[in-house]
């Protein structure tokens, strides 16, 4: 092996760890927006169904996350809500701000830094009232090393993620 094999092999070495520890980059995970370029308010599977289906008044009322059920939907933010009780969604419908992830669901370790990821609804936590979800449970334990800072910057970045949002196609 060469010196210049040796080195683009070590290279490759440590991004393939990198990811693995779930350093939460925007290569593969999402769009890869960054900020000022525009992004969809709602983080939303090819269906155009948010946070993977999960129920995200459960996360509020039962402490946990939890499925929805096609039966019970709700359209906000231009993606489809779904929850496993009628109560839920009305509950969703009456005040969808109180209970809709912040970020749109983005992984708010990858918003507070100033790109976007895919949030995990298994990767998440309520603080002072807000549903915060992560790109999965590591990159959740590095958000919660320091969650009132990250959540201050992540306040900071999302307005610029939404502005000049380009137009939904499909």
């Amino acid at each position: 092996m060469t010196f210049l094999t040796k080195g683009l092999l070590a290279i490759a070495i440590i991004l393939a760890l990198a990811a693995l520890l779930g350093s939460c980059n925007s290569s593969g995970t999402t769009s890869g927006s960054k900020a000022g370029e525009g992004l969809d308010p709602v983080n939303k599977v090819s269906e155009g169904l948010a946070i993977r289906g999960y129920d995200t008044v459960a996360y509020f009322q039962e402490g946990q996350a939890v499925k929805g059920s096609q039966e019970f939907t709700s359209e906000w933010q231009g993606a489809r809500w779904h929850f496993v009780s009628a109560a839920n969604r009305d509950l969703f419908a009456s005040d969808p701000l109180k209970y809709a992830p912040q970020y749109g669901g983005y992984c708010s370790w990858a918003v507070s830094h100033g790109y976007t990821a895919n949030g995990d609804p298994e990767a998440w936590k309520i603080v002072e009232g807000r549903l915060y979800l992560n790109y999965n449970q590591k990159v959740k334990e590095r958000w919660e090393q320091d969650v009132p800072n990250l959540i201050k910057k992540g306040n900071e970045n999302w307005p610029e993620f939404l502005k000049h949002k380009p137009e939904h196609k499909g």
